[in-house]
């Protein structure tokens, strides 16, 4: 079983965060090749994953992460296309970076949904008709919200429980829809012995798949795996997000967030998944 440590606690996170695409090169070393056959299986379990499916036969069966509201929200990014596949979003997009998944209902947008976006531009990767999905990360140190995963840890905590709440949207051109701003980091919820949580994550698409799992983010596939252990809890179904809403968010977020990043391909051999329970 591979945990973060002071020596790679922090190269390995930036490495694994799903924003953090340039620092490849720098976190090469944190990342253990595959074996004969080209499958990490020295690994715990990866993500992304098919949510519909409950089968796995990776054995590390580390702790789950305590919910949410008892962790600090440290972290909000977003990946245009889903990086997991489930009941709400099974629509291939195809493979790579720019791949992973859609909405079910993306053909059924109408005209005035998909109208462009002429506002001004604060947020790039996301236009009317994508499909974004949004992590929320929390993390059992104390911190701050901030910039990229590295913001989940500290020098005295370099190993912590780790849970990343996920909502797949369907991105539209309607003030009616969810606004980004209204499910940003709520400042002064860190105030005393309170922790640091978002002002709302939707509740109403369905109950969140809970697995345990890895972070995810281009740089690694089933030949490279990330080492750092994630409990997820994603929900099933597609719900829709204002295309302004983003941008207004991306002009002003503690999370120096201004571009929806790439996807992981689907984590499919069963060596590299747990079982949903």
């Amino acid at each position: 079983m591979m945990r973060l440590t002071l020596m790679v606690g922090a190269a390995a996170l930036m490495a694994a965060c799903t924003t953090a695409e340039e620092t490849v090169d720098e976190v090469v070393d944190t990342v253990v090749m595959a074996a004969s056959d080209d499958v990490c299986t020295t690994f715990g379990p990866q993500t992304p994953r098919d949510i519909s499916m409950t089968a796995g036969t990776n054995a590390n069966m580390f702790d789950l992460a305590p919910a949410s509201t008892a962790l600090n929200l440290c972290n909000i990014h977003s990946h245009t296309n889903a990086e997991h596949k489930g009941p709400g979003f099974s629509v291939y997009a195809g493979p790579g970076p720019d791949g992973g998944y859609q909405c079910n209902g993306t053909d059924d947008l109408t005209a005035a949904e998909l109208a462009p976006y002429t506002g001004e531009r604060s947020y790039e990767g996301a236009e009317p008709g994508d499909t974004i999905e949004v992590h929320w990360v929390h993390s059992s140190c104390d911190v701050q919200p901030g910039e990229g995963l590295g913001s989940c840890l500290t020098d005295a905590c370099t190993d912590p429980k780790l849970r990343v709440e996920t909502q797949v949207f369907l991105v539209v051109n309607d003030a009616n829809a969810l606004d980004m701003t209204e499910m940003d980091y709520a400042a002064g919820s860190g105030a005393g012995a309170a922790m640091h949580q978002a002002s709302m994550i939707p509740s109403n698409t369905g109950d969140p798949i809970i697995f345990r799992g890895s972070t995810t983010g281009p740089s690694y596939d089933q030949k490279t795996c990330s080492p750092v252990e994630v409990t997820w809890s994603v929900r099933p179904q597609c719900t829709k997000i204002d295309v302004a809403s983003l941008h207004a968010w991306g002009k002003d977020n503690a999370f120096m967030e201004t571009k929806s990043h790439g996807v992981r391909d689907l984590v499919t051999d069963p060596r590299l998944l747990s079982t949903i329970k």
